[in-house]
């Protein structure tokens, strides 16, 4: 069983212009070049498995599919995609890295970067998912660069084969698209997952410290919080919980606390000074909104209220 439906196979073959014109519109622009031997022919038919655009093609007698550095300058793209071997062999060549598919394996691609793709066979066939550039990157937690994603483990490439092989006869009465374009997230996340725990940590402590450099950029904002840092990092809210909860602490405690020590160091100046500036004055330019709870948390933080604070935190 393979992903394309009769209906793809029987659909009208195209030449090197109408195949280049199919992928033009939602795909960019791809230029396949022909064996020596005889003239190129190919199918192109859209599809919107589970809400995400898609595309059968197939390819005869291609010597290789080429997208250039002018083509993706010219096109804007800016999304990946999962390619599908679904017929033949090809070599998906990006990122000065090739990687050799075979029947049943997944690679992730990146439009905005230039590429070939070498037939192996003189039929070859994929099917090819778009997956966001914002979505994949906010799920996943990092921008992932295009790889060989199913032969290494294989369990969880053939899970995902078989989700988008079967998307035509999916039951989406019982599960909601949006349920089963998560599942396709995580399953792409789980392939790209580093292959160990220290490049795991690596790369995490990494993201950490970045997302903490945008705290301290922005916490004096009183409109600043979570979801605010989730959008500057490029990740989900949901992975930036994950990043403070393996570090016993949430992001709003990070927070809070660079605005607590802010307030102290403003409060000392302001003794060592003797200047009459409000305190509720110090709370706002510190990042709280609401003086109560400015002091709340103020009082739970140094064990005395703001006003008698004394210690010098500079």
């Amino acid at each position: 069983m393979t992903l394309a439906s009769a209906e793809f196979l029987n659909s009208p073959e195209l030449d090197i212009d109408a195949w280049r014109e199919a992928l033009l519109q939602q795909w960019g622009r791809y230029t396949p070049v022909a064996r020596e031997f005889g003239p190129f022919t190919g199918r192109a038919r859209a599809r919107k498995p589970f809400g995400f655009v898609g595309v059968d093609l197939s390819c005869n007698n291609a010597d290789r599919v080429v997208r250039t550095q002018r083509d993706t300058r010219l096109d804007g793209a800016d999304y990946y995609f999962a390619l599908f071997q679904i017929a033949g062999a090809s070599t998906i060549v990006q990122n000065d890295h090739e990687a050799q598919l075979v029947v049943g394996d997944v690679a992730l691609v990146d439009s905005s970067r230039p590429g070939a793709y070498i037939a192996e066979s003189g039929y070859t066939q994929w099917f090819s998912l778009q997956l966001p550039r914002r979505s994949l990157v906010s799920h996943l937690g990092f921008n992932p660069e295009g790889a060989l994603i199913g032969r290494d483990r294989a369990v969880i490439g053939r899970a995902l084969f078989d989700l988008v092989r079967n998307a035509d006869r999916a039951d989406t009465s019982t599960f909601h698209s949006s349920h089963l374009q998560l599942a396709i997230y995580d399953l792409v996340g789980a392939l790209l997952a580093p292959s160990g725990p220290a490049e795991l940590s690596l790369h995490a402590d990494k993201l950490f410290k970045r997302v903490c450099d945008l705290i301290r950029d922005g916490y004096i904002n009183p409109d600043f919080g979570p979801r605010e840092v989730a959008t500057g990092a490029g990740i989900s809210l949901r992975y930036l919980q994950k990043l403070f909860a393996a570090r016993n602490s949430t992001c709003s405690e990070f927070i809070y606390s660079l605005r607590l020590d802010h307030a102290a160091r403003l409060l000392h100046r302001r003794k060592l000074m003797r200047t009459e500036q409000p305190i509720s004055e110090i709370a706002y330019v510190s990042g709280f909104r609401d003086y109560t709870n400015f002091a709340r948390k103020f009082r739970l933080r140094f064990g005395h209220s703001p006003s008698s604070h004394k210690r010098d935190l500079a």
